[in-house]
């Protein structure tokens, strides 16, 4: 380990350096340095790497002090300009989660958001996530679309944030490779259809074309709009679509979880074009 490195040992979950890992809520830390951008957690070491392969400051390090020389060792060097913590695993698993995390977190700071245009820019195929509520979902779906082929996605304000640990974690960091961006307005297809994207809405309509058409398959830009775990798309969201496409489904099953319809979608539509 780099000499330089500023390696503190902490030995209760009380101390102050730990307020930020063990007890501000994930809302807190969004708002911590308004009207300045605030922090995010990211847990192991593979999550942490790809994000600051991407760029992202850190602001400290926690790691459970036998992985300072194992696998937080080349987070650690990259790190070596901000505070790295370290304590027992008994001291560690009182904050809520650590366990989970394979020995290591690190906050970071955010970084401003790209707007719908740039997200279109060069992109040709995107994804739409329209009040995705459980970070879980909006992780997993992440992930299919760094695997599938995804070039980006655009998420409307009522999405559970892709920053949050249980995101993060779900998407393994391809929330870092993924380009996003958060859009409040109500006319983000409008503004896919400007930038020259098909539009297709991923619902439960029996007029619904074929996931295989190839109107869609062959489409030079497409955006891929998915709705809430519960409610799904909107009526007026679905009118605004150029398509709308239904997975088939057997066995009198009559719809997917929102992370799984994606998948499918992504590899359908993305995969091959």
């Amino acid at each position: 380990m780099k000499e330089n490195v500023d390696i503190i040992r902490l030995n209760s979950i009380n101390q102050p350096e730990l307020d930020i890992y063990a007890r501000y809520r994930e809302n807190e830390l969004y708002h911590i340095y308004e009207p300045e951008l605030g922090l995010f957690i990211a847990e192991s070491p593979k999550v942490i790497e790809r994000a600051l392969d991407a760029g992202y400051e850190p602001v400290s390090v926690l790691v459970e002090d036998k992985h300072i020389e194992t696998q937080g060792k080349e987070i650690i060097k990259r790190c070596e300009s901000v505070p790295v913590y370290t304590a027992s695993f008994d001291v560690l698993t009182k904050i809520t989660g650590f366990n989970l995390t394979r020995g290591m977190l690190c906050a970071m700071r955010r970084r401003p958001l790209k707007t719908a245009e740039e997200i279109c820019k060069d992109a040709k195929r995107i994804a739409v996530l329209d009040d995705i509520e459980n970070p879980t979902n909006v992780g997993a779906i992440f992930r299919s679309a760094a695997a599938l082929n995804v070039d980006g996605i655009i998420l409307n304000g009522a999405c559970s944030d892709p920053l949050y640990r249980r995101s993060l974690r779900v998407s393994m960091g391809t929330v870092f490779q993924v380009p996003w961006t958060i859009c409040d307005n109500d006319d983000v297809i409008e503004t896919l259809k400007k930038n020259g994207f098909v539009t297709v809405a991923m619902a439960l309509k029996e007029d619904s074309v074929s996931i295989s058409d190839k109107r869609i398959k062959q489409a030079e830009n497409l955006a891929i709009v998915l709705g809430n775990e519960s409610e799904g798309l909107s009526d007026s969201a679905i009118r605004a679509c150029d398509y709308t496409v239904m997975i088939p489904m057997s066995h009198g099953v009559d719809s997917l979880n929102v992370a799984a319809a994606s998948a499918v979608a992504f590899w359908e539509m993305c995969n091959f074009y």
